[in-house]
């Protein structure tokens, strides 16, 4: 049986994001990308060749009322709302111990806030198609790692995706959280390359966030582990 087009609303304009919005496109789903930089979104784009399924907004995920108004945006280009991928999310690289204060505010608003603020400003639209909200944390929130103030924002939202979804589900919205372990992305430019061993490419992840978008009707797919073979923790 075939399963109708996701209208997914991906929040970013690179890495994990890109991948699923590239997935999502070529199955022939409308897509709507949100991120920072004017820029990098119109270079995504034109990447794809600049396709009638693409829309592009330029928001952060911290602040509510550009959430809120990513979300109207897509609802009006769109007619409707049915799968949400909260993506964006930044690690400062540095410990509670010894790490600078300076980039936490933004890393903990980013990476816990913005979730929540996604779920809030889509909850209705999602009400209305049965549709499905798909948080991706890390590893990261379910091993302890020493001092890690990033690992600790992931296990907020590991918190905050069986939170949401035991409320929601009463609405027959369906949550997912996506935990990848190493991935090949740009979030190691900040500790100057990527780390030794085996990693996933932001692709099979996308393959993750698909497959759990696609589940036939009545099925919840909650929390999806992914990592790279030879990673322990």
């Amino acid at each position: 049986m075939g399963v109708p087009p996701a209208r997914a609303k991906p929040r970013a304009g690179g890495g994990i994001g890109a991948a699923v919005a590239r997935r999502l496109l070529e199955a022939g789903q409308r897509v709507a990308v949100t991120g920072r930089g004017a820029e990098r979104l119109r270079a995504f784009s034109a990447e794809l060749g600049d396709p009638e399924g693409l829309l592009t907004i330029r928001g952060s995920a911290a602040e509510h009322e550009q959430v809120v108004s990513a979300v109207e945006a897509t609802l009006k280009e769109f007619g409707r709302l049915d799968t949400v991928v909260a993506n964006a999310g930044f690690a400062t690289h540095d410990s509670v111990a010894e790490g600078d204060p300076a980039g936490w505010t933004e890393m903990v608003l980013t990476n816990v806030l913005g979730p929540a603020l996604l779920i809030r400003a889509s909850i209705d639209a999602l009400k209305e198609t049965r549709g499905r909200i798909v948080l991706v944390g890390s590893v990261a929130g379910f091993v302890n790692t020493p001092g890690n103030i990033y690992g600790a924002t992931k296990w907020a939202v590991t918190g905050l995706a069986e939170n949401t979804r035991r409320e929601v589900t009463q609405w027959g919205v369906g949550v997912t959280l996506i935990a990848p372990g190493r991935v090949e992305t740009p979030f190691w430019d900040g500790i100057g390359g990527l780390p030794p061993g085996g990693l996933l490419t932001a692709d099979q992840i996308a393959d993750s966030v698909v497959w759990a978008m696609t589940q036939p009707a009545g099925v919840d797919v909650n929390t999806v582990v992914v990592r790279p073979l030879g990673q322990p923790n």
